[in-house]
């Protein structure tokens, strides 16, 4: 294995984003660097789920919903 190839494995500590810290091991920084988080897995969308609408103003669902109404089962009255 070639030598002086790898970066430097060191320790650093991260601040989440409601103010948490811990330490771990990175290739980011300078040992003893801080890492702020401006998003985490505590506050982004993509890992909590978010709040997600549908909203439609005349569009796709819209059309669909137009074009199948009286597709399928017919009710009763």
């Amino acid at each position: 294995m070639k030598a002086d190839i790898h970066p430097n494995y060191h320790t650093i500590k991260v601040v989440m984003t409601d103010g948490t810290e811990y330490e771990t091991r990175s290739t980011w920084g300078k040992e003893g660097d801080t890492l702020q988080l401006d998003i985490d897995p505590k506050t982004h969308p993509a890992w909590t789920g978010g709040a997600q609408q549908l909203t439609d103003r005349g569009g796709r669902l819209s059309r669909f919903n137009k074009k199948f109404a009286n597709f399928g089962v017919a009710t009763k009255k």
